[in-house]
């Protein structure tokens, strides 16, 4: 990349990032169309610490997708229910029927992170996940699921930086909730847990990818190329489209009065 990418502090121009971003978008857009046409079934998992960006490029990824096949799965607290059920159960009514792909903002890894951490599970079900999640994941491939990990790794200080924009904004304050306030007691418990889980499930057949996320723009950037050269596929010709004229013929316009406009205000 050269240097007249860059700005003076070593950011990406603003420009430079937003060219390359249509253009990855322009991508995206082909791979859907490719991924209907062949029926193939993709998961993408995104993964990291709170604050890290995961959010910002699934924004990215879909925002000019169709949103009826690439959806977006981001599950809330268990129900009583959940909770008695095969700890994956709840995950997989979620996965992708031929020509889908689906995106999970956090996905069954919750079990060795928070879960682990915060003492939602036991340790016999902590380590239970541990042994099981590869075969789990293994199975999903076997069945024709394109799986892909990412792990969004971000420092200490960046993190810091981004927990105060969300106090301090009303359009973010949403995003922070009492769990970031415990998690920055258990730091360490969280970093060690982190590690175990690669240590178990950054496997041949599943391997984690790790994004650098302290530079966002270059993180979305570095992702979603990333993403794009992991799913092989082709664009898709379409044949030319004359639009031929309205046809009106037999319609009554009823009176305007009849009709309440949103109030024109801009």
């Amino acid at each position: 990349m050269s240097e007249d990418k860059y700005t003076k502090k070593g950011k990406l121009q603003k420009d430079y990032y937003e060219q390359e971003l249509e253009r990855l978008q322009t991508e995206f857009v082909k791979m859907q169309e490719w991924v209907k046409k062949e029926g193939l079934k993709v998961v993408v998992i995104f993964e990291g610490r709170d604050a890290a960006g995961k959010g910002g490029v699934i924004k990215r990824i879909t925002e000019k997708l169709n949103p009826r096949v690439a959806k977006i799965v981001a599950l809330g607290v268990p129900t009583e229910k959940e909770k008695t059920q095969w700890y994956f159960q709840r995950y997989v009514p979620h996965l992708p029927a031929a020509g889908e792909i689906v995106l999970f903002d956090r996905s069954w890894y919750n079990r060795a992170g928070v879960e682990h951490v915060m003492g939602f599970c036991t340790e016999d079900q902590y380590q239970e996940f541990l042994r099981t999640c590869p075969e789990f994941e293994r199975m999903l491939i076997r069945s024709g699921i394109i799986l892909i990990k990412y792990w969004f790794s971000v420092s200490d200080d960046e993190q810091e930086k981004r927990f105060s924009e969300r106090i301090n904004s009303s359009i973010k304050r949403w995003k922070f909730s009492e769990m970031d306030l415990e998690s920055r007691d258990k730091w360490v418990e969280y970093s060690k847990a982190k590690d175990n889980m690669f240590a178990y499930t950054d496997t041949k057949q599943s391997p984690w990818y790790v994004v650098k996320a302290d530079d966002k723009k270059k993180a979305r950037l570095n992702c979603m190329s990333h993403l794009l050269s992991k799913i092989p596929y082709e664009e898709i010709k379409y044949k030319e489209i004359e639009l031929p004229p309205i046809n009106k013929e037999g319609y009554v316009r009823p009176p305007l009065d009849d009709q309440t406009f949103v109030p024109d205000k801009y």
